[in-house]
């Protein structure tokens, strides 16, 4: 019996190390950078620092690759179900506007800038290669994207964009793409800023 007990224990503590912090999010209007308009508020948080990527990432840290992470958490209150085909742009203090990247491309990413006018080397005649996956390859950079594209009333939604960044100062995020379900009528874009703590 105490030989059963001390395996069990043995078990559990094995687990309990390699427990990582849990993920979760909070309302959108809690974030410090957050913004309400027409009864939609959006609130975002910058994954810049070392333990905030340890509970949505685990030991990928995005943001020490040049990738930085942004949550976006969106809550409709409008009473109508909202589409969401969201375009979302980081906005530096010298206004310069950085696309998001996909979670594919994010996954694929060296981190490396290669000097204009390489070219990798080819073969004279194609040969199928395996697609190399970078040091960011974790299935959560997927995971964790945003994807939901119908928001019901009363609900919220959350997810993570990417960008090629790593200065947050004097930064926004400018979103679009947020629709009235019925009509297809677009809302107002939403600006809110990244350095608010």
């Amino acid at each position: 019996m105490r030989r059963l007990a001390v395996i069990v224990l043995s078990i559990a503590s094995a687990f309990a190390v390699d427990k990582k912090p849990l993920f979760s999010t909070q309302p959108a209007g809690a974030y410090p950078g957050h913004a309400t308009q027409e009864k939609i508020t959006v609130g975002v948080k910058p994954y810049n620092t070392d333990a905030l990527a340890a509970t949505a990432f685990g030991k990928v840290k995005p943001h020490e690759r040049g990738i930085l992470p942004v949550l976006v958490v969106i809550q409709n209150d409008t009473g109508k179900p909202l589409r969401l085909d969201l375009q979302a742009e980081f906005v530096t203090a010298d206004m310069v506007h950085l696309d998001a990247m996909t979670p594919d491309d994010v996954v694929r990413f060296e981190g490396i800038q290669k000097r204009p006018g390489m070219r990798p080397p080819t073969a004279p005649i194609p040969i199928p290669r395996k697609v190399k996956k970078g040091p960011l390859n974790t299935p959560e950079i997927e995971g964790r994207a945003f994807n939901v594209k119908l928001l019901p009333p009363g609900e919220s939604a959350n997810g993570f964009f990417y960008f090629q960044a790593s200065d947050i100062a004097g930064s926004h995020l400018y979103l679009t793409g947020i629709k009235d379900a019925a009509s297809n009528q677009s809302y107002f874009y939403f600006e809110v800023p990244l350095d608010k703590k």
